[in-house]
């Protein structure tokens, strides 16, 4: 039976210089220059398993790498870009922007105008105050404290009769 040989990588003299720098720089991060040992490895002609055998690594890796490298070759990118992770999917946001607009909103303004008998809000008030409104059916304290502290809202540190509401402009 016939072995499939892996597709030979022909290199440029600037890429394969490119690659060899990438790989003996002192602060190239390591998975790049493992990437680039890869790559520089198959330009050579060694298969799937060479490689891996002699980086320490599983076949899939060298062959994930040769084959995203030759998927990219055609694309207008640098070097250290065709060495990048590709993007990865995250979850949904599970609130939307007008939610999230709305909950900073009722940060920002006096808990007194809610009828609420404290001088500040608390992460675990406006959580109460946005599911009594029913702007956001259920969300922790938790998740309230993490998204005002990515906007750097804090409604804790505000005084409403001194400054604009939370300290900042909108």
């Amino acid at each position: 039976m016939a072995r499939l040989t892996p597709k030979i990588l022909n290199l440029s003299d600037g890429e394969r210089d490119q690659l060899q720098q990438l790989v003996n720089r002192h602060n190239t991060p390591q998975q790049i220059a493992l990437r680039a040992k890869i790559i520089l490895m198959g330009a050579e002609g060694q298969n799937h398993r060479e490689i891996a055998r002699n980086l320490d690594l599983n076949r899939q890796t060298a062959r994930l790498w040769r084959n995203r490298w030759l998927e990219t070759e055609r694309k207008e990118l640098s070097i250290e870009q065709r060495l990048q992770d590709l993007e990865r999917v995250g979850a949904r946001p599970k609130f939307s922007m007008e939610q999230v607009i709305e909950l900073f909103a009722l940060a920002c303004s006096p808990p007194s105008d809610y009828g609420r008998p404290i001088s500040h809000w608390t992460a675990r008030e406006l959580a109460d105050e946005i599911i009594k409104q029913g702007i956001i059916p259920n969300i922790s304290v938790r998740h309230v404290g993490r998204l005002l502290e990515e906007a750097e809202l804090q409604p804790h540190a505000s005084r409403y009769w001194l400054t604009p509401p939370c300290g900042r402009r909108i």
